[in-house]
């Protein structure tokens, strides 16, 4: 059986943790990297008598991504304990929403081979993280674990995509679509190593042809898109491989092991109801208004998927392009301050995608805090339009440019660099060097027209790459035909 036939059936429960000042129902600090256990209190600790009281800020969080996903927005949700023991989970159990989430039924548009493909959200519920194991020493010496609970009750928002995923590769382009949208909504940083953005996906394989679902596995705490990827394949192929030995797949919970590239069991797969989730006694129901949900629409951002539909249409940029300035809201701030200076948009984005980034990469720096402004950009596309420079000038001293943050006119007329656009001047040269390669010549004028070349790099490199480079194609074209 060729494993062609099969096709992956993926849907993803990604958990992002919220940039509130204070956990979701406590007022200690949600601040990454503290002292261990120094950002606790008893109600976190999960102590007799202390009782939990939401934050406002996580209902807000939770609300303007459910409108930014096309959620229902549900005016009514509970709170639910989800029952399970861990040494990291000090209560015993998780305050988080099960039948009664406050976002349903929505959906995340993504590109893919050039059209779109629309990902269904299945609900977005509010709930806190737990803890944090620390494992020390190795099984041969004595090995132990230590916790630290400074992110015990750490707001998160669950987002849980229907199974509409079919390789690991859409699974990716999801996945970065959303951590996107959470950004321009300014309500999670995104940072997968820190774990504020991380994801379990559930895996089945099928015929293709089938619309029964295959047995699932669960694959936890992925958190870079280079593993995620790797290990889906991973998983997809060990399932078929499974099928067309004869065998069965077992329903169960995996670990990805990176270094190995490959997915080992870790436990029996644990059924919703087998978490006893019953109405948390503590919280009363929640209830949002329509004023409430009116405010937080008002305020949301134009969005990923939205802009780049805008920046194709408006600026009649091509998808690949979009793609990159859109990911990064401050990239694509830039490029729209850069372009009200200098309305080129398909040049800026070509020095953008290309000078600007690889410095901003390099140096580590985010658009935002880039040393190079729209405005030095702007000066510096204007310098090479009107013939001042060259290209080739310009790509040169622009990681000076980054550096110094200085205007491009004053550093093109500091170094000496403007362009040679007198005529005469540049026939000077163009005679010097036909003189000096009199065969070149004869060859080009014999039907080697592929020598003009050769000939704009040799007076180029006499001119140190100051001559104009539109002139000089005209006028050596001319000289070189007699």
């Amino acid at each position: 059986m060729d494993h062609g036939e099969f096709e992956g059936v993926i849907g993803l429960e990604v958990h992002a943790q919220l940039l509130t000042d204070t956990k979701i129902f406590c007022g200690c600090s949600t601040k990454f990297g503290g002292e261990p256990n120094s950002h606790t209190c008893p109600t976190c600790m999960g102590l007799p008598g202390a009782l939990p009281v939401l934050n406002k800020k996580v209902v807000d969080f939770a609300v303007k991504l459910g409108l930014a996903l096309h959620c229902d927005i549900n005016r009514r949700s509970i709170f639910a304990r989800k029952n399970y023991y861990y040494p990291d989970l000090p209560k015993g159990y998780q305050i988080s929403q099960y039948e009664e989430p406050i976002c349903t039924d929505g959906y995340l548009d993504i590109y893919l081979d050039g059209n779109k493909k629309r990902i269904r959200v299945k609900r977005v519920h509010m709930e806190e993280d737990a803890g944090k194991l620390v494992h020390e020493g190795t099984i041969e010496s004595s090995s132990y674990s230590l916790v630290d609970y400074n992110r015990s009750s750490v707001p998160l928002l669950e987002i849980v995509s229907e199974p509409d995923i079919e390789t690991p590769g859409e699974a990716v382009l999801y996945l970065k679509m959303l951590r996107d949208v959470l950004l321009y909504l300014e309500i999670c940083d995104g940072n997968m190593e820190e774990g504020s953005f991380r994801c379990d996906a559930n895996v089945s394989v099928r015929k293709k042809g089938v619309s029964d679902l295959g047995t699932r596995t669960e694959l936890k705490n992925l958190n870079s898109f280079r593993f995620i990827e790797r290990s889906l394949a991973y998983e997809m192929e060990r399932q078929i491989g499974v099928i067309v030995g004869g065998g069965e797949v077992v329903q169960e919970t995996r670990l990805f092991n990176a270094e190995e590239g490959a997915t080992y069991s870790m436990r029996g797969k644990e059924e919703a109801h087998d978490y006893r989730y019953f109405p948390e006694p503590d919280l009363l129901p929640l209830t949002v208004d329509d004023q409430w949900v009116d405010r937080i629409r008002q305020s949301l951002p134009e969005l990923p998927m939205e802009k780049m539909d805008r920046f194709m249409t408006e600026h009649g940029l091509p998808k690949y392009d979009v793609e990159i300035l859109a990911s990064d809201k401050e990239l694509a701030d830039y490029f729209e301050e850069t372009i009200g200076l200098f309305p080129e948009p398909k040049t800026v984005s070509n020095w953008i995608m290309t000078e600007l980034l690889r410095e901003l990469k390099s140096g580590n720096v985010s658009p935002k805090r880039s040393p190079l402004s729209p405005a030095n950009l702007a000066e510096l596309l204007v310098l090479i339009k009107d013939g001042t420079i060259s290209i080739k000038i310009g790509k040169e001293i622009f990681p000076e440019l980054f550096r110094s943050s200085v205007s491009p006119k004053s550093l093109v007329e500091k170094k000496g660099l403007l362009q040679i656009s007198d005529e005469s001047a540049i026939v000077a040269t163009i005679d010097r060097v036909i003189d000096r390669f009199p065969k070149e010549v004869a060859d080009f004028r014999g039907g080697k027209e592929k020598l003009l070349g050769f000939f704009v790099g040799q007076v180029m490199k006499e001119t140190k790459g100051k001559a104009n480079p539109k002139l000089l194609n005209e006028l050596l074209a001319r000289r070189l035909k007699g």
